[in-house]
């Protein structure tokens, strides 16, 4: 690509340019009319819900060695920030970048927290809306009923660490995922976009971190499915339940605030224009 002088130029933004994109972006999300945004939030809750289930109807195939589990697996979770980002839509943990807007002063404290309350309810809604659709499907009865204990042991295995675990994971769940979206934002094709969001968002997947929204969609399908009588065998099972969920999602929420805090406020601070230059 080059330039009117002739200049080339790389194809992605620069990271300047970056940065006023998601301040603009961030302007745009915090004066975003609420029924607007509510339902872009549920449409983003069910696109992470279709990444993980795809992630656990992969998980379903027990004789799965473990590392080309997790890699696969976080590939295919993938799917659902790639209808984020390629289609649209307002996701609870990427818009905690919109802390550069409110660095920049170009959006209050009022609207960045408004934005988050909308998002985050809408995200919720859209997540459980697929809960009901994939437990109406019957997903969990695929491979002999190999899935259902798949959504069963996903959701033991993120009740069962304490709360300061769960919030150190989700911290470092959303640095990656605010990386991916960063990525996103530089790219100037869909495909750009696609394979620049795939290493950040299955290694997060890969690690076991936190993501508040794909928790929203794994802790209440892993309970209906244990309700159904999925994951008899499953250890940890018994401690699925609406308190455990809670505890959860509070942890993964406040640390993938931190995560995306931490990101959103180290670009600004590197590639913010300087008073007086231009």
């Amino acid at each position: 690509m080059q330039d009117g002088s002739g200049v080339s130029k790389p194809d992605a933004l620069s990271p300047a340019e970056t940065l006023a994109k998601a301040e603009a972006l961030g302007v745009g999300k915090a004066g975003m009319d609420a029924g607007r945004c509510f339902v872009s939030a549920m449409l983003a809750g069910a696109f992470i819900a279709f990444g993980a289930t795809y992630f656990a109807v992969f998980l379903g195939d027990p004789a799965m060695p473990f590392a080309a589990q997790r890699m696969v697996g976080g590939i295919c979770f993938c799917l659902g920030l790639e209808l984020v980002l390629c289609c649209g839509a307002e996701l609870f943990t990427g818009n905690n970048l919109m802390v550069v807007s409110l660095l920049s002063r170009k959006i209050g404290f009022g609207g960045l927290l408004r934005n988050w309350a909308i998002v985050w309810t809408g995200n919720l809604a859209g997540s459980l809306l697929v809960v009901a659709l994939v437990f109406a499907a019957d997903v969990g009865a695929m491979n002999g009923g190999a899935v259902g204990d798949a959504m069963v042991s996903v959701a033991a295995g993120k009740v069962a660490p304490d709360w300061l675990t769960l919030f150190a994971k989700a911290v470092m769940c959303n640095v990656a995922v605010c990386l991916a979206v960063w990525i996103g934002y530089s790219a100037r094709t869909v495909a750009d976009k696609v394979l620049g969001i795939l290493l950040p968002i299955s290694f997060f997947v890969a690690a076991g971190f936190e993501h508040c929204v794909a928790n929203m969609f794994f802790l209440p399908m892993g309970l209906i499915m244990k309700a159904a009588g999925h994951g008899a065998a499953v250890a940890g099972a018994d401690v699925i339940d609406a308190g455990s969920i809670i505890c959860n999602l509070s942890a993964a929420t406040l640390g993938n605030i931190a995560g995306g805090l931490l990101v959103g406020a180290a670009f600004w601070f590197v590639h913010r224009k300087k008073a007086g230059s231009r």
